[in-house]
């Protein structure tokens, strides 16, 4: 559940309060009294020599009616014994693989909460761990503590509490806000109602946690940043780990502090640098009373771009201007600007004389076509032409890169946004495209995420042809992931976020915060190491997949608020959340496994990757910058940051002919469902040596 990441959550700026003054009647679980079973041993769970005494230890012993073995899951998600007087509890609070199981006065904390998987797993809140038969002993006393989560028989059981719930609450009416300030707003929600009871309400602003509530709280006191534009909303959850869709978005346009008519100081120190056909600038930082928000190139006195910041980290104060002409003379001056529109003074000029041929990593950049909505997916067909999905508009365009000139090869049938991120999502083609034209396609339905292929017939989707090849793939408004990729071994490798239910990670029986691996006709491969789709689990909400030269899948994966992760991906891998997040949290846990490079979310929140002669490049958006990195034996090194705030978000990057990049943009309405309300590039990047 994304709740364990609390402690995380609270040392960033965004942290909510959990306060409100609203409430609701919680319920309680249906089914009380009943005992535990391990599947593998076939013993119950019980409490040593029937003690009550605070701190008595727990182990397996033949089942019986006594009272040391009857059990009570609440809707708070804890599980009482002796009616009511004690909880299960986590020694110490402990997140560590081995800690010690125990019954302790019920105090509400998460170390005392737990959650009934329907893989049959009951998994502590606060440390993502699964309650384990140690060494998968089976005889009478054993011992019982917390594990790394594995799918063994000794971390299964059968109980009638809270066993049959599979049910998710429903949505959370009517969300909205009063009492905005410059640093605080008030959220407040109707009610959501479920068959046994809301255990927690997830507050989130553009798919981050910002805090949970009880599910007797209706309202929550929120920490918030001075002139930011953030979507407000809340999911309901009950103590099964179920999570509901998402409340509609409250949009909040947060004002400032203090009104500014300031202007930032000059920017100084402007130098200008050429190789090959790159100028590189760089300056020293402007000041301001509030915060500068951005700087504005010109180039020969036209404004050329400007590198900003959408957070509270200070925009760059360099910028690199490539694609220039041959042994040119160029004159460049900067300016600042703040939130409130306050623009300083021109610096000084800086000029720069270009050479006769680029020499550098990146040599050029050119707007190959501009859009109305987001390009999601995009591919590269045989004939050099480029398709590529309309997330909210629901259609495929195919692009002829040399002219510009666009064709919309049609609608996908049965898609279905989400008022956030869903809709239609990856693409990708067939090896064989030329004799079979296969296009597989994952999106969002109504009822879920799911991959589809359908025939590229001429410049039409043949949607006779459709064939649905894996559904039930959960939604929701977030973390959806969605990216496609066939690997050298000929399968169809997918990415699925968590549906912002941080548990289905966890579940290997569930295809959400996972990597999944499918037969091009959607069929399970037999070497799978689960026996279904999934390939590796443990993630949060995937969205890059790329394969190097030896054959090595590498993944790109949102963080919450604390840091995005560059993994290189191992069958049957654990990547570790909700327990983890990058290098954070219990990561040091047993099976887990650390990612290759981790970026804080400021200057992160990655979409797509891509790598060109085993180089991997990252597509950012919140950081608004696609980063270098070589690959070298199992790391990434030689890290470099490219577009820093030119181009603002990007989202897609995808190997081009000629040894380039095709690399799209996401600045306008990527946080909604609705059409055509964006302003979208589609770029080509020409590398260099």
């Amino acid at each position: 559940m994304s709740i364990r990441l609390a402690v995380a959550v609270a040392a960033v700026l965004v942290a909510g309060v959990i306060a409100g003054p609203t409430t609701a009647t919680p319920a309680l679980a249906a089914t009380t009294n009943a005992t535990i079973q391990g599947v593998g041993s076939g013993r119950c769970i019980d409490v040593i020599g029937a003690s009550t005494a605070v701190g008595t230890g727990i182990n397996l012993y033949d089942c019986d009616t006594r009272v040391n073995q009857q059990w009570t899951y609440t809707a708070a998600g804890e599980l009482r014994i002796y009616g009511g007087t004690r909880c299960l509890d986590v020694a110490g609070r402990s997140t560590t693989a081995g800690a010690t199981v125990q019954i302790y006065t019920c105090n509400g904390g998460t170390n005392q909460k737990w959650t009934l998987g329907s893989d049959q797993t009951i998994k502590g809140v606060q440390s993502g761990l699964c309650l384990d038969v140690m060494k998968a002993l089976t005889a009478n006393g054993s011992a019982i503590a917390m594990w790394t989560c594995n799918g063994g028989s000794n971390q299964k059981w059968r109980t009638a509490i809270g066993a049959a719930d599979t049910t998710p609450p429903s949505v959370p009416g009517n969300p909205r806000v009063s009492n905005l300030t410059c640093n605080s707003v008030t959220f407040a929600w109707n009610a959501a109602t479920d068959d046994v009871g809301v255990a927690f309400y997830d507050v989130y602003h553009d798919g981050q946690l910002m805090t949970s509530v009880s599910g007797s709280t209706l309202s929550a006191n929120l920490t918030v940043v001075p002139s930011a534009k953030w979507g407000l909303y809340v999911n309901a959850r009950d103590a099964a780990g179920n999570v509901s869709q998402a409340s509609t978005t409250v949009p909040i346009d947060v004002p400032p502090c203090q009104v500014d008519t300031t202007a930032p100081s000059t920017p100084t120190g402007l130098t200008a640098s050429a190789s090959g056909t790159t100028v590189t600038l760089g300056w020293t930082a402007s000041t301001d009373n509030v915060a500068v928000k951005a700087y504005d190139i010109y180039r020969d006195d036209v404004k050329v771009s400007s590198v900003t910041t959408t957070g509270s980290t200070p925009p760059p104060t360099t910028y690199i201007d490539s694609g220039l002409a041959a042994t040119t003379t160029y004159r460049y001056r900067v300016v600042a600007r703040d939130a409130a529109g306050n623009v300083s003074s021109s610096s000084a000029t800086a000029s720069a004389t270009t050479g006769t041929a680029c020499s550098n990593a990146v040599c050029d950049v050119t707007t190959v076509t501009t859009d109305t909505d987001i390009p999601w997916g995009l591919t590269t067909l045989p004939d050099g032409s480029v398709l590529y999905t309309r997330r909210d508009a629901q259609t495929i365009v195919r692009l002829d890169p040399a002219t510009g000139a666009k064709t919309t090869v049609g609608t996908v049938p049965n898609v279905q946004s989400t008022d956030g991120e869903g809709g239609l999502l990856g693409l990708a083609i067939s090896a064989n495209f030329t004799s079979d034209q296969w296009l597989y396609i994952m999106h969002t339905s109504p009822t879920d995420n799911r991959i589809v292929r359908i025939k590229l017939v001429g410049n039409s989707l043949d949607l006779s042809t459709e064939q649905v090849l894996l559904s039930g793939i959960l939604r929701n408004k977030f973390h959806n992931g969605g990216r496609l990729r066939f690997g050298p071994d000929g399968k169809l490798y997918a990415s699925t976020g968590d549906a912002q239910n941080g548990d289905n990670a966890q579940n290997l029986s569930s295809l959400n915060g996972k990597v999944l691996r499918i037969n091009p006709d959607g069929t399970i491969p037999s070497d799978n190491p689960f026996g279904n789709a999934v390939w590796s689990y443990g993630h949060r909400n995937p969205q890059g997949l790329a394969f190097d030269s030896q054959g090595r899948l590498w993944e790109q994966e949102f963080g919450n608020s604390v840091m995005d992760e560059t993994n290189l991906i191992q069958k049957g891998g654990n990547y570790g959340w909700p327990a983890c997040e990058g290098t954070t949290g219990t990561c040091g846990t047993a099976g887990f496994i650390a990612p290759k490079n981790t970026y804080p979310t400021s200057e992160g929140s990655c979409s797509g990757i891509a790598i060109v002669k085993d180089v991997l490049y990252v597509a950012c958006e919140r950081g608004t910058r696609l980063y270098r990195e070589v690959i070298s034996g199992t790391s990434l090194t030689n890290v470099q940051q490219y577009f820093v705030g030119t181009y603002g978000r990007l989202r897609t990057v995808e190997p081009a002919p000629g040894g380039a990049l095709w690399l799209t943009t996401t600045n306008q309405g990527d946080k909604d469902s609705i059409a055509n309300n964006s302003d979208e590039k589609i770029l080509r990047v020409q590398l260099g040596g």
